[in-house]
């Protein structure tokens, strides 16, 4: 019994020594005091945001916009595939109702039955008023060779007789010369006749042969792989039942999904330290197990302001560098932009720094000195020491209560860089901001 005793006396003082090396300092402060070392190494200074995918490159896909020339000035989507849903080139995308289109078709096939008509009709007054002339013509021929022959027969007539018969003979040439250029003209004015109506006839069988090619597109199809993206039109989404213009007659849109970009927005504070070609490490919400890389593409040269938000931003293109069939449009990334990498630098956590006098940052070592440093960059955690810290010193966290007291140990190579008439001012950081303190 006594030795079991002994035994649990023995690891309870066990317990208290390494609570109290772990914890504790080495000066008057007390065992709840929490330190961190200071390290050495890689330093990088992320810009973390949110964004959304979309494809670096899409294809809109069309409706019929060949159908406002028949003064067709809407369409109304009868059925449509699901949007998400991935297709191949010549896949079904979605119909659009017909019925417009197909009462104004079947007017122009009367049209053109009239046309036809119009133009047989022609066809054969054009024949039958130009034999009439031909006939005309051969009569005349007729005359003029009998003149001629009565003529021939009255020379042994009396003067007067020849004379008339002369006369006779040059009224029917001059007859048949007329008859001739009758003829000509009457020709000429039957084909122009034929032409006319034979340009009617074929631009009705053109606009009838155009409406039936038309209602062909009113089945659309993939024009390439990809994935099925709804547009928006007057604020909403185009969809089965909607109605779009003739004018702008686009019904989805289909994205490469092999070369994606992340849309991000970076705000006014950060937005200088973004540059094209940064790295950038990026996530997906959907699939927090996935990494991706990717680079900055373009950064905006001018702030706009978001919905809901009363800070400027500016837009950032991050294209990524990995194609992943679980890439998708409109997914959210998390998107970390290497702004700054330092390499075999000292840092620390930022709760490790106080300030005083508006112009001297220090630590607490854990060898009981307040110790002023130089920092450099910071990130989201950490901050670089320049000055004033060596690898493996320890650093407090919090203020520990034998320090407040105590005189800064301070750098030479910040003399004359101080403002020391400034008043004492401390980090409050429960609240984040800096206080006056007595």
């Amino acid at each position: 019994m006594n030795k079991n005793l002994l035994y649990v006396a023995i690891g309870s003082i066990i317990v208290i020594v390494i609570l109290y090396f772990s914890l504790g300092s080495s000066g008057p402060g007390g065992i709840h005091d929490i330190t961190a070392s200071v390290i050495q190494g890689k330093f990088t200074v992320e810009i973390t945001t949110t964004g959304e995918l979309e494809a670096l490159r899409s294809v809109q896909v069309f409706g019929p916009s060949d159908a406002r020339r028949f003064r067709i000035g809407s369409f109304t989507i009868d059925k449509m595939v699901d949007e998400g849903t991935v297709v191949k080139e010549g896949d079904f995308i979605c119909s659009i109702d017909k019925t417009e289109l197909y009462g104004r078709l079947e007017d122009k096939r009367l049209d053109l039955e009239q046309t036809k008509a119009q133009f047989e009709q022609i066809q054969l007054d054009t024949s039958l008023n130009l034999r009439q002339e031909r006939d005309n013509i051969l009569n005349m021929e007729y005359i003029v060779q009998e003149q001629e022959l009565i003529l021939e027969q009255s020379q042994y007539e009396p003067p007067a007789v020849i004379k008339q018969n002369r006369y006779n003979l040059e009224k029917a040439q001059r007859e048949h010369q007329q008859a001739l250029e009758r003829y000509r003209i009457k020709s000429l004015q039957e084909r122009a006749r034929m032409i006319e109506v034979g340009a009617k006839l074929r631009e009705a069988q053109t606009e009838v042969d155009q409406m039936i090619d038309v209602l062909d597109k009113f089945v659309v199809k993939a024009p390439q792989d990809g994935m099925v993206i709804y547009v928006t039109n007057r604020g909403s989404k185009v969809k089965e039942g909607s109605q779009i213009s003739s004018w702008n007659p686009v019904v989805a849109t289909l994205p490469d999904l092999t070369v994606m970009q992340s849309i991000t927005y970076i705000n006014e504070v950060d937005i200088r330290r973004v540059n094209v070609g940064q790295e950038v490490e990026i996530g997906l919400d959907a699939f927090p197990d996935k990494r991706f890389t990717g680079t900055v593409t373009k950064v905006a040269n001018v702030g706009q302001q978001r919905p809901n938000s009363d800070a400027k931003v500016f837009e950032v293109i991050i294209r990524i560098n990995e194609s992943d069939d679980l890439l998708r449009p409109a997914m959210t990334t998390s998107n970390a932009i290497i702004a700054d990498e330092l390499n075999d630098v000292l840092y620390v956590p930022l709760e490790a720094i106080n300030v005083e006098n508006d112009s001297i940052n220090y630590v607490y070592l854990k060898n009981g000195i307040k110790q002023e440093v130089l920092m450099g960059l910071t990130n989201a955690n950490d901050v670089v020491i320049e000055k004033g810290l060596n690898p493996g010193d320890k650093v407090y966290l919090s203020t520990p209560g034998w320090g407040e007291d105590l005189s800064v140990k301070l750098l030479d190579e910040l003399n004359g860089k101080r403002n020391l008439d400034a008043p004492r001012v401390t980090a409050d950081r429960s609240q984040g901001f800096l206080k006056d303190t007595p």
